[in-house]
């Protein structure tokens, strides 16, 4: 049974802190990298006019989504929610309780799984 969760989020960039947020997006995946091995996937993407970010990620599992919300709130939180407004959030796989509670500020809207591959 496949038990990762990927997320989708696409937020807003606050004018004028396009930079901070460059600066940002890089610690945030560094230190995601480095002390997260459950943790697949990590990827952010600004559009041209640096107004919009989309964020991709992939956990093996719920266990490793709750670490990772844990760091995240604990060192990335407030430059995160300073840099960037969340405007969507789409949420893919079965999430157990513990992180669809965590997620719920966020709104997200849950997508099931129902065919597909992974390589």
């Amino acid at each position: 049974m496949n038990e990762a969760i990927a997320w989708n989020l696409e937020a807003g960039v606050t004018p004028g802190g396009e930079a901070d947020l460059r600066t940002l997006m890089a610690e945030m995946s560094a230190a995601t990298q480095a002390n997260e091995p459950g943790t697949l996937a990590c990827e952010w993407h600004i559009s041209a006019e640096g107004t919009q970010c989309h964020i991709y990620e992939r956990y093996r599992d719920s266990d490793a989504v709750m670490v990772h919300l844990g760091n995240f709130g604990a060192q990335f939180a407030e430059r995160f929610l300073a840099a960037l407004t969340p405007t969507r959030f789409t949420v893919y796989g079965t999430p157990n309780e513990r992180v669809r509670t965590a997620l719920t500020p966020l709104e997200p809207v849950y997508m099931a799984r129902v065919a597909g591959f992974v390589r």
